[in-house]
Formats: C-alpha cells, structure tokens, sequence
C-alpha cells in the first residue's frame, strides 16, 4: 500500500472517544470534523472539532447509525479518512465497505477482516485454525446443538453469533432447560442484531476475562502492547481495567501475547485491535473474541506503555509500517481504570440521565480523564450512559488504586447519580484489593457494596455540610451581582432559628452571628464558628475552629440545594422558604399514590395493558428505554388501570404521568 497523506477526519462518534481522537488529531496538525446529533449541538466534542455538521435529529439509526448521511457529510466537509471510534459503526463492514467505494480512508481494518472476526462462529473457527486453544463448543441448528449438547458438561454458556455486551448471552446449568434458553437467547439475538445465530460452549467458571492488545500494519507486521485485566465487569459490561493484569505470571502473558499476534498476522490484520481471552484458575487461557476497533479501555495500555494507540492507527492508516517492534514495547508501572456512568447503584443501577449542575473533575499527578463533558450539562437519556474514563498510574497496583480512590473522591457530579460511590466501594473491598477476582465479582459483591453506601453519615459529615450551605447561601451574592456584597437580603437577619431538611434528616439552625467572611450558628446543638477561606462559583472552602475543609454546591431544577463534600453527597433546603421553582400542585398529584411517573426521562417501547384492565402487584405496565436500558414500570398493588396517558414511540421525562391506577381489586 502505497503512502496517503490524511489531511482531514471526520469523526463518526460522540462523546469522550470523540474528544479523545479530536485531541490527537490537533497535536498531529489533522483537521478535525465532528458530526453530531441536535441534541449534542453545544457538546464538547462539538466546540473542540475543527469543523461540526449536523446529523438532524430522531433515532440513532437516523443520525449516528447513518451511513449514508455520515458518508455525504464526509464528502461535504472534504474529510478524506473517517474514523469511526468505537460503537456505533466502527465494525460495521458495510461502513468500511462504503467508506472504500467512495475514496474515504478507513481508520481501521478492512471489510473482509470485519466479516471474518466479527462474527463469534467464524472468529473461534478461526482461532482453532491458528492453533489457538478454545473452549469446546457446539453449533449448528437448535436440533443439531440439543443432539450433541450432551457431549459437553455443563454448565454450558449460549451466545449470539453476531453479540456483544452481553445481549444474547445465556447459562444453563440442566439439559432440559436448554431449549427454551436457546429459543430465547436466539429471539433476543434476532431483535438486537438482526442475526438469530446462536451457538453454545463449555462455561468457565469464575473466570478472568484478559485481553491483549494488538496493532498490525499493511506489510504484515503485528505487535502485541501486552494484556488489560477486564474482569470486572456488570451485566457483562466492563466497569474497572488494568494493566497489566495481576493476574498472570510473566510465562503466560507470553504466550497470550504470542497467540494474539499469530492469528492477526494470519488474517492480514492492520489497525488497532484487541483480541480477548477467558483464564481459568490454573491459568490455562481460552480465545473468546476478537473486537478490530479501538477499545475502551485503551488509556491503561497507553499509560503503562507510552504509545498514542490513535496515533499509531492514523499512521497506520496512511500506509506507513509500524514504528516499533515488539522488544521496543515494554510495561512501565501499573494503570487502572473505572468507567463513571450515569446510573443510580442504589437504584438496581437505573440509568440516570438529566441536568448535571456542576461538574468538577480531578486534576492530579498521574491522573487521566478522558471525558465527554466539561461542565454543568444534561446528559439525555437516548444515548450510551457512560460519562467519562478516570484512569490512574501508579508504580505498583496498590499505589495506582489509591490515587484512583483519591481521585474518584475528588470527582464532583452533581444534579444526577453516578456509580461514583459504588467504584469507591469496590476499590475498597479486601477482595479487589488482593486480587481475588473473576468476572463473577460483581454478581458476589455488588450487594455488600450497595449495602455500604446506606450506612448513616456521621452527625458532624452532617453539621459540615449544613455549616457549607448556609455560608455558602450567606456570600454567593458577591459572586452573582456587582451591588454591595455585603448587602443582606431577605432571610438573613441575626439571631434567625429554622430547620434545614437534608437528605431526609432534619436539622435545627440558629444564626448566632452573620458578618463578612464568617457565621456563627448553633447547628443541631453544636455551636459552630466558620470563617470563609475562599470562595468561589459552585465551591467554598471553610476553615473551623479544628480544620479546613471545602465542599461543592449547586441548585437543581427543584430548588433544592446540592453539596458534596469529602466524597458525601445531600440534598438539602431550608425548611422556611418556598420555592418558585417547585410545582406544588404536581407534587401534591406525585402524592397520589395511583399516578405513575417515569423514573427516568426515556422512550415508551411498550404497553401491555389497556384502560379497565385489572392488573395485579407486580404487573408490568410498560416499558420505558432509556440510556440502552429497558426499565419495567410495575403496578405496586392490586388496581385497575384508568387512564393511559402516552402511547408507544413517546419521549417521556419524570413529571410525566403515565398512567393512572384507580383503586385496589379484592
């Protein structure tokens, strides 16, 4: 392949990995397009592009899913390659495949590659061709696989041909239960993928899910940059990565390292790419898959390694041989990562996107934070519910923890839930910590560790976080108006006694003293002097008679009053003040315990019921999508259904009622 100069990339993503490749992009001095979806008109992957052109609006298929439109802007803006990140299209053959047929260069490998790997049936047919060990396996037809299901022990794991992220994804522990699971797993499979082909293999209990990474070029060179551990995971969803892996001993990462670069030589494959394995606990490893994209995770490769992996795929992708050879790659000290995403732990995880009031992300030593958001935003609920990656290096894997759990600490994200909290949980655990790990971890622990983050605050986290707000709330007019900003408006006045609702505790206040630059109150029956240490938008840092300590404030839509500080985070108002911006009479009807709401803004998918239906506890009323999600909206008693107030299709948010339940049914 003769050399091409890229002179300009449009970006067929969203988000980090957008903002991710654009930074690249600038440090190579590459044009940069971004396209985007109307609702992601003001987004960071937007502002920072070079160029940005509107996708329109609707469903994903219409915008970020559109080939044809994607390919026309390429041509419009004179973008001459495309990459295409990870998501969406990027192992879409017949996206690479058009990206050729109208000279666009592909940043990745080529259709046939795709074809070959993309597919689960052909990749492990592929694998064992290349000598690579595969766990025993069955395909074929649902008869063909229940005739020969008995060859193979259980418990046996079903999987899409064409899956991923676990959809299509089922075990099975008995031989008769098997039928109706493939039935299933198949159905799921067809409405996912468009592909109904599943196929069935031995199921390694309590696994490592490790994966090598990979980069050929177009004259056949292939180098691995050694493994991530991928092993915790949720839904099948990977949430924290590292590397190296402290799992593998130095013969063994070898040999994976080895394999993984045997089967991309043999297949001619050029570009970035990962190919993954299961390692059971004598560490024999077992090919799974193979992804030819960038991953998500690629940051704790780049951070223990020193190579942009963007970088060496835009190279790659203009013909240039690799600029290393596999004795150039070694590991440097220990990365970790954590996904931060959008959803409520104490909440079965429920996607949790809206209005993010303030946003405040760790700047440290060591620390990455690739994110698709730089401030106060809102996060809309019809797309992916990740934020942002934190990631952390450190000399070994017990100082690269700590600097995440620190950093996660100082990661504000007020206005919506995160997983914050559960990360910190889990980097906490005794078992992390001492690698006793499988991909079963979160199955095993994830109640323990939600159960953590209910344990009661201490009355001082408490006392602090008042003595925050009410400071905060006493000097914010110097932030906000040019006027005296000593002026005293309203509420404030001395010797002032109220209560402060926060979280669902109640606290009793009294203003002692209230002049510039401190307060002296009585907060649930401790007195407390604050002085202001300094002040700013959205943070106030506090100095006591014993410490000095800064929190993080912000208002919501609902008026009331955010603050984080050390890791904790309440809601909180003062209970002798109403609120302009509360609907009273909505939450006297949000009362009214036969008016359901959407717990999420979302999409109704689904209606199972029809006014004058009589439905029972438990009963699902329909189906809200949101984030990639589908939640259940359940009746929570016997009643009968009197009014349904949206219809399939509709874009719902949390003040709209969905249906009226009219009284209970003996």
């Amino acid at each position: 392949m003769k050399q091409i100069v890229i002179h300009k990339v449009l970006i067929a993503n969203r988000g980090e990995i957008a903002v991710r490749i654009i930074k690249t992009l600038k440090r190579m001095g590459i044009r940069s397009v971004s396209v985007y979806h109307t609702l992601d008109a003001d987004a960071q992957h937007v502002r920072l592009a070079d160029e940005a052109l509107s996708l329109g609006g609707g469903e994903l298929r219409d915008t970020y899913l559109n080939i044809e439109k994607i390919i026309q802007l390429a041509k419009k803006a004179g973008a001459n390659a495309i990459h295409p990140g990870y998501g969406f299209l990027s192992e879409n053959p017949l996206f690479a495949d058009a990206c050729v047929e109208n000279k666009i260069i592909f940043i990745g490998p080529d259709a046939a590659t795709m074809r070959l790997m993309g597919n689960k049936i052909s990749a492990r047919n592929h694998a064992v061709r290349c000598g690579l060990p595969v766990t025993q396996g069955i395909s074929g037809t649902k008869e063909e696989i229940l005739t020969k299901a008995d060859s193979i022990a259980f418990p046996l794991l079903v999987k899409a041909a064409a899956g991923g992220g676990g959809k299509g994804m089922k075990i099975v522990y008995k031989l008769d239960e098997l039928s109706e699971i493939l039935e299933n797993a198949s159905r799921e499979a067809l409405n996912y993928f468009g592909d109904a082909t599943v196929y069935v293999e031995k199921f390694i209990e309590e696994p490592r899910h490790i994966e090598i990474q990979v980069l050929g070029d177009n004259l056949g060179n292939v180098v691995h940059l050694f493994e991530r551990e991928c092993s915790i995971q949720r839904r099948y969803q990977k949430i924290i990565e590292e590397s190296p892996s402290p799992t593998l001993t130095q013969e063994v990462r070898e040999k994976m390292g080895e394999a993984a670069v045997n089967i991309c030589r043999d297949i001619g494959y050029r570009s970035a790419g990962t190919i993954e394995f299961l390692v059971d606990k004598d560490l024999h490893f077992y090919f799974l898959e193979m992804n030819t994209r960038i991953q998500v995770e690629h940051p704790v490769t780049e951070m223990v390694t020193g190579f942009d992996l963007v970088e060496e795929q835009l190279m790659i992708a203009q013909g240039h041989p690799l600029r290393m050879q596999q004795s150039d790659i070694k590991q440097h000290g220990h990365a970790i990562e954590s996904r931060i995403y959008a959803e409520d732990p104490l909440q079965n995880f429920m996607p949790s996107p809206g209005k993010i009031t303030n946003y405040q992300w760790p700047v440290q030593d060591n620390i990455r934070v690739d994110q698709s958001i730089d401030g106060p935003t809102e996060i809309f609920s019809l797309f992916d519910p990740m934020i942002s990656k934190l990631v952390a290096w450190g000399n070994d894997r017990e100082s690269a923890i700590f600097s995440l759990e620190m950093a996660l600490q100082q990661y504000i994200i007020q206005g919506i839930k995160t997983n914050i909290p559960y990360l910190r949980q889990l980097l906490k655990n005794p078992s992390f910590a001492h690698n006793q790990i499988s991909t079963k971890f979160c199955d095993e622990h994830t109640a323990m560790l939600v159960e953590a983050l209910q344990l009661p605050k201490s009355q001082s986290v408490y006392r602090q976080a008042t003595g925050a707000f009410l400071l905060y709330q006493s000097n914010k007019n110097r932030l906000q108006s040019s006027q005296s900003v000593w002026s005293k408006i309203g509420y404030w006045r001395q010797n002032m006694v109220f209560d402060v609702l926060i979280d669902e505790k109640i606290l009793s206040v009294e203003v002692i003293e209230d002049v510039p630059d401190s307060l002296v109150a009585s907060i649930d029956g401790e007195r407390i002097t604050m002085r202001l240490h300094s002040l700013e938008m959205n943070k106030i840092v506090i100095e006591t008679e014993s410490a000095i300590y800064k929190a993080y404030i912000s208002d919501n839509d609902e008026g009331l009053t955010l603050v984080t500080l050390a890791g904790e985070s309440f809601t909180m108002n003062r209970k002798d003040q109403l609120n302009d911006s509360i609907d009273y009479s909505l939450a006297d009807t949000a009362g009214d315990t036969g008016n359901l709401f959407s717990p999420m803004p979302g999409k109704i998918i689904k209606i199972n019921v029809n006014e004058g239906d009589e439905v029972k506890r438990g009963t699902i009323l329909l189906v809200v999508e949101a984030m990639k999600m589908e939640n259940n909206i359940v009746a929570s008693q016997p009643a009968i259904v009197e009014k349904i107030n949206v219809k399939v299709g509709e874009m719902v948010n949390v003040k709209t009622q969905l249906i009226h339940l009219k009284g209970e049914v003996s």
